[in-house]
Order: C-alpha cells, then sequence, then structure tokens
C-alpha cells in the first residue's frame, strides 16, 4: 500500500484527488494539507511514503515546503502537481528534492501512474515540463555542453532513454534488458554524473 499525503490550497483539487486515489487499491490517502507549513507537520507525523505537492500555496510554498520535508525525511518521494504558470517555480522545485513533475490537466490515469512510479524510485514528469527545466537549466550555465565522461555504451544508452522520460520498465523493454539491469545502470549514472535524483540526471541528458 502506498501512503499519500495530498497538498493544495484549493479544497477542491483536495477532494478530487482523494476520490481518485481512494478508488485504486493500492493507494492509501493519509492526510491532506492546505499551505506548506501544515505539509511539514503532517508528513513528520504521518510518514507518507508520496507527497503529491502544489507549489503555490499562500505562506510556505511547495518548493520550500519539498525541501524541509526531506530535510527531515529523505526517503519520502515529492512529485510536485503544477500548471504551465508555474515555470518560474520548476527548477527551484527540482532543486529542493522534487522527484517527478506533473501538470495539473493531466489525464487521470497518468497521475495515479505517476504516483505509483515515483513510490517505485522514477521520476515521472512530462515532456512539456522537462523541455522547459532544460531551457532553464542550460540557459543559467556558463558551461560549454560536452559529453559526459567516463560512460559504458549501455550506460549511455540508458541515459539517453532517462532524458526521454521513460520510465525503468520502458527502458528495459526498449534495450531488451532486465529492470534490475536497469536500476544498476541508473545507480552507476548518478554517481558518474553527480545527479542526486533521476530528473537532475534526465537533466544532464539533455545538457550532454
Amino acid at each position: 500500500m502506498i501512503r499519500v499525503l495530498l497538498v493544495d490550497d484549493q479544497q477542491l483539487i483536495r477532494a478530487g484527488l482523494r476520490m481518485l486515489c481512494e478508488a485504486e487499491g493500492d493507494l492509501d490517502v493519509v492526510g491532506e494539507a492546505g499551505d506548506g507549513r501544515e505539509a511539514i507537520t503532517l508528513a513528520e507525523r504521518l510518514a507518507p511514503d508520496v507527497v503529491v505537492m502544489d507549489l503555490r500555496m499562500p505562506g510556505v510554498d511547495g518548493i520550500s515546503a519539498t525541501s524541509r520535508i526531506l530535510a527531515g525525511r529523505p526517503a519520502t518521494r515529492v512529485l510536485v502537481l503544477t500548471t504551465f504558470g508555474d515555470d518560474d517555480h520548476l527548477y527551484p522545485a527540482l532543486t529542493a528534492g522534487a522527484a517527478g513533475f506533473l501538470l495539473k490537466d493531466a489525464p487521470p490515469a497518468e497521475l495515479l501512474d505517476g504516483i505509483r512510479r515515483v513510490a517505485a524510485g522514477d521520476s515521472p514528469f512530462s515532456q512539456d515540463v522537462l523541455q522547459r527545466l532544460v531551457r532553464r537549466a542550460v540557459g543559467a550555465s556558463a558551461e560549454r555542453r560536452r559529453p559526459v565522461e567516463g560512460l559504458t555504451g549501455r550506460e549511455r544508452d540508458v541515459l539517453r532513454l532517462v532524458g526521454e522520460g521513460l520510465s525503468n520498465a520502458e527502458i528495459a523493454e526498449r534495450l531488451h534488458i532486465g529492470v534490475t539491469t536497469v536500476k544498476t545502470h541508473i545507480t552507476a549514472l548518478m554517481t558518474k554524473t553527480n545527479s542526486p535524483n533521476r530528473v537532475r540526471l534526465a537533466l544532464t541528458a539533455h545538457q550532454a
């Protein structure tokens, strides 16, 4: 059972998300928070596996809440649920440690899959969001693009597919290897590229 904490300042959105999750046998909504401060308190008390986090909230916003939740509970996975208008907050949220990014107009099935993928260690994000993040990250960097050194051929294949937003299972199918092997390659890639999470690894793939 995946323990989920819902964080959004709009009660109607939280109610909709709760109904969506509670219709699934493997998702358990353990709490709701209307702002970042409440989210931090509930995350410490309820120990959720996944926090579905809005970014723009009064008081403590989703970026600060993400950073503080992960500082106290680094095993918690934060899935940002944002809108197209939140471009200025996406990259700071990544820096804060968010594991995935979905848009609020995503189909319900995509959101449910995103929660499960985050809980399993993947980092789901829409291609739109990834492209925006990459443009911002590259634009802020004064370094020239250059290939990542010290990678094997197979690691380069995996890195490229991570950059395309594929899940571990999709990468395994594309490369005709086991999911466990994919996880091993991703762990090695994170170490070699100094990437703290999968989304940062995807950014590295695009920058390279």
